[in-house]
């Protein structure tokens, strides 16, 4: 779990230093900023979305996800977090559960999470959680920056969430074949852009109800394939 500490950490010290910032940057040089992260955002997105070699088990596993997440209704309970937590810390801003949710979001839905969480319980291997934290507390300061303080207290959705797939890597292992792991980042990837999206007032994008999404690629694969042995 060494390495979940470490991305935690990453993520907390680089939204402190971006919360610090925050105080010395005017609204117009915060506006630009906020449009600068969105923007690279959307780009992260891309990136992982085009790795898809199905097109039709990414529109699947966002219609299955849809409307399990919207069950569940998990955008309205992250908000809820958000809003619990503002309620406990003085002078947070507007943004405060804003920041918390998106960067939750970001930090999570990626592959790197996923992968390097396996590699971490599986095979004591952290170069990729390692790899992340730079990344992430990099991202952690430029949102901190134009979203304040709620975004530190994502550290703890990204330590629980990646602490949980640390400790099932063994179960979760013989699931995770190289095209599941390639659909699940697809997805991520479009989740990431719809950020991206919201983050600059384009959209209203309900993400977090979309986050079942990501993990439909491990049932909608072995049934596909297993429906193809039986028509052969």
């Amino acid at each position: 779990m060494i390495a979940q500490v470490v991305n935690a950490l990453a993520i907390a010290v680089g939204a402190l230093v971006g919360n610090q910032l925050r105080g010395g940057i005017s609204e117009r040089f915060r506006s630009i900023l906020m449009q600068a992260m969105a923007l690279a955002v959307m780009l992260i997105g891309m990136t992982g979305a085009v790795k898809t070699t199905d097109a039709l088990i990414v529109v699947v596993s966002l219609a299955v996800g849809a409307l399990v997440g919207e069950g569940i209704n998990i955008e309205k309970r992250l908000e809820q977090v958000g809003d619990s937590l503002k309620s406990h810390m003085k002078g947070a801003g507007t943004s405060f559960t804003q920041g918390f949710v998106s960067a939750s979001l970001i930090f999570c839905v990626g592959a790197m999470a996923i992968v390097g969480s396996l590699d971490a319980g599986l095979r004591g291997e952290y170069s990729t959680i390692l790899t992340k934290s730079l990344i992430d507390g990099i991202t952690a300061a430029m949102l901190a920056s134009t979203l304040g303080i709620g975004v530190i207290f994502s550290a703890v959705a990204v330590f629980v969430y990646q602490g949980a797939i640390t400790l099932l890597a063994g179960l979760l292992q013989p699931l995770l074949t190289e095209a599941i792991i390639t659909e699940m980042s697809a997805v991520g990837g479009l989740l990431i852009f719809a950020i991206g999206l919201n983050m600059q007032g384009i959209t209203k994008i309900r993400v977090g109800n979309l986050l079942p999404a990501i993990f439909v690629p491990l049932a909608y694969i072995p049934i596909y394939n297993w429906i193809m042995t039986l028509v052969k």
